[in-house]
């Protein structure tokens, strides 16, 4: 079996962060779960989570963490640290969606969903980071979506979130090759999770009344996204995979869902065209993962 990697996961509560928690711990991996105000607000999903750790002896620890807040995410990081010595593999998971037409969302609704989805990541990969570069080692695992690929009409915010994810990661896997630490996406379709019963409404409903049929798009891909999907156990098993494998091995992007909507195309097109631009700059061998200059880079 692989060795344990101490794992610090965001979004834990529910959905597939929840099922990466458990799908982890139970193959040996140290995880620190974390989320929201696990002593109020998530005190159930938090309280599941310990009596699962101490029924089935797992290395599994809840933790609080809310990646909007700097201070709230380098509190938990530093926790991380002083009891288990170390980050491996920090999972880049929380996030949630707005659907409604692009006009119809406000823009505070648009500033608070980036500043989860997008700058949530942006914090913990700052906070992680200075701790994977003394180990020469770490893996950043970014959870994406096929909505990070293709745009959806009335998903707009929550795609862009995601696009944005894809481009940050991938100018991570360039930059941090040198040192011994790999990025990754994990671009999931649609499963049947709880994020379907957590979906914001775009608020600014009058903006709406003059788009005719197509007002009712959004509702309409709603329905069809949360009555389709395998069994999100995927996704998690996917996470354990990618987490396994050996550094220097992992591939930048992996996409998972019972459906390819066109992604595969997409991503292989994008890696042939990003090696190019990478040439063309000069930058491909400085770009390339290698264990053994990262070891020397010192």
């Amino acid at each position: 079996m692989p060795s344990k990697q101490v794992v610090l996961l965001s979004g834990s509560s529910t959905g597939f962060g929840r099922l990466i928690a458990e799908t982890l711990a139970r193959h040996g991996h140290a995880v620190f779960a974390t989320m929201r105000d696990p002593a109020v607000r998530n005190a159930a999903n938090a309280s599941e989570l310990r009596t699962l750790a101490g029924t089935e002896s797992l290395a599994l620890k809840v933790l609080e963490m809310d990646v909007t807040d700097e201070n709230s995410v380098e509190r938990a990081v530093h926790d991380c640290i002083n009891q288990a010595g170390r980050i491996d593999v920090a999972i880049n998971n929380a996030g949630y969606g707005i659907v409604g037409l692009a006009e119809a969302t406000t823009l505070d609704q648009a500033r608070q969903l980036m500043d989860t989805n997008f700058l949530g990541s942006v914090r913990v990969n700052r906070a992680v980071l200075p701790f994977m570069r003394k180990q020469r080692s770490g893996l950043l695992l970014h959870v994406s979506s096929v909505a990070g690929r293709v745009t959806l009409p009335g998903w707009s915010i929550y795609c862009a979130s995601k696009f944005a994810i894809e481009a940050f990661a991938e100018a991570y896997r360039y930059e941090l090759a040198g040192q011994g630490i790999e990025s990754c996406i994990l671009q999931p379709g649609a499963y049947q999770t709880a994020v379907f019963g957590n979906m914001v409404t775009s608020a600014d409903h009058a903006r709406g009344e003059t788009y005719g049929p197509a007002a009712q798009i959004p509702d309409r891909i709603s329905a069809a996204l949360s009555s389709s999907g395998g069994d999100a156990q995927e996704v998690a098993d996917a996470v354990l995979s990618i987490v396994e494998t050996p550094a220097g091995q992992r591939q930048l992007r992996y996409r998972v869902s019972t459906v390819d909507p066109g992604v595969d195309p997409i991503n292989a097109l994008c890696a042939e065209v990003q090696a190019r631009v990478l040439d063309r700059f000069g930058v491909t061998a400085e770009t390339t993962f290698t264990q053994q200059r990262a070891a020397n880079a010192d």
